[in-house]
Parts: C-alpha cells; sequence; structure tokens
C-alpha cells in the first residue's frame, strides 16, 4: 500500500523549513511548489471519491473526472492569491508554473513509489509527457489570468474559459494514453511539442519588441 500522505510530508518538509530562510521570488515559488504538492494529494482523494460514488472504470475516470477535479483544484490556489494579496499580473505565471511543478513532480513520485523505477525509458517518456502536461497547463493559466484580471470585463469569463481549455488538454491527454500504437506516442509527446511551441512564441515575441524599441 502507497501512503502518499507521508511522500507528502516527506517532500513537504524540507521546502517549508527552506522558507524561513528564503525571501522574495524564491519563497514564493517554493510555497507554490509546495501547494502544487498539496493540490495533488487532495485531487487523488476527490478523484477517488467521485470514481467510487459512480462506480467508474480506472479509464473512465482518468479521461472524465481527473482532468476536471485536478485543473479546478490547481486554479483555486491561484484565485485565492489573486484575490488575498492582489499581486501584480506578472506574478502570476510563476506561481503557475510552481503550482504545476509541485503537482506533476508529487504525481511522479507517487508514480515511481507504486511501479517502480526500473523502465528509464518510460519513466523519460512519462516525464516528458504527464509532467509536460500540468506545466503546459500552468503557464497557460498563468498567462490567462494575467490577462484577463487586468480586464474586469473579461475576468469571469476569461477564467472559466482558461479553465475549460486545461480541462479539454489534460482529458484529450489522458484519451490518447489510454488508446494503442499511433495515437498512444502522440498523447506521449503533443505536451512537450506544446511547451517548444509556446518557448518558440515567446522568443518571437521578444524579438518583435527588441526590434521596434
Amino acid at each position: 500500500m502507497t501512503y502518499i500522505e507521508n511522500i507528502f510530508l516527506c517532500l513537504a518538509l524540507p521546502m517549508l523549513l527552506s522558507l524561513l530562510f528564503t525571501s522574495g521570488s524564491p519563497r514564493r515559488f517554493t510555497l507554490f511548489v509546495v501547494l502544487g504538492m498539496a493540490t495533488c494529494l487532495l485531487s487523488a482523494y476527490v478523484s477517488s471519491f467521485f470514481m467510487g460514488r459512480h462506480q467508474c472504470s480506472a479509464v473512465t475516470t482518468a479521461i472524465e473526472i481527473a482532468p476536471v477535479c485536478e485543473e479546478l483544484l490547481k486554479l483555486l490556489p491561484l484565485l485565492l492569491y489573486f484575490l488575498i494579496f492582489e499581486p501584480d499580473s506578472h506574478k502570476l505565471t510563476p506561481a503557475a508554473i510552481g503550482i504545476a511543478v509541485g503537482f506533476a513532480t508529487f504525481e511522479n513520485v507517487c508514480y515511481l513509489t507504486e511501479n517502480g523505477a526500473g523502465s528509464f525509458v518510460f519513466l523519460l517518456i512519462r516525464g516528458m509527457s504527464a509532467g509536460a502536461l500540468h506545466l503546459v497547463c500552468g503557464i497557460l493559466t498563468g498567462l490567462a489570468l494575467a490577462y484577463v484580471f487586468r480586464r474586469p470585463w473579461l475576468t469571469c469569463t476569461g477564467t472559466v474559459g482558461i479553465l475549460g481549455v486545461c480541462m479539454v488538454l489534460h482529458g484529450i491527454y489522458n484519451l490518447l494514453i489510454t488508446a494503442d500504437g499511433f495515437w498512444q506516442m502522440v498523447g506521449y509527446f503533443f505536451p512537450s511539442a506544446i511547451i517548444v511551441t509556446l518557448f518558440a512564441a515567446r522568443l518571437l515575441h521578444r524579438g518583435r519588441h527588441t526590434v521596434f524599441h
């Protein structure tokens, strides 16, 4: 039996203790990484509850329940951060990335604990797929919220819209990796492809900004 609560404490306590000796951006990022791990732990409980409540199979849960629970729970700390502390919009993207990194890290550690670390190639692919997927959703969420929170008329619909986009991307990924053959390979690599595309777009945007200024 895997005691994910014990794993969480083992990972989170050193990070929380480090907050006593850090400040500014490093402290804030570390805190959001811990919040991401806590969100992963909570989403496991919530998804398991709905799985048992509706008598769903593991595949159905992965495709229909987990994306909704995980993306909604990852969004809540960001919304609370914005509503309580009213940070500058440029701080939202690092916060969202921190939550995504914490979520992906804790999920991968639990997977390793349960299934072992014998296959390097498979674990490498998993890190570039499941881990990258959460990072994609974190980047998109942070960028979108930073944009919509500067425009009050767009805040509600924009937040719901980016949440829907992340849920759909997550559901598509889970659907693809449960398939066989070609489509499974597409599922493994499409999160990394999105990250590369976003990074290229960022470089292009910076290049144009430099040219015009």
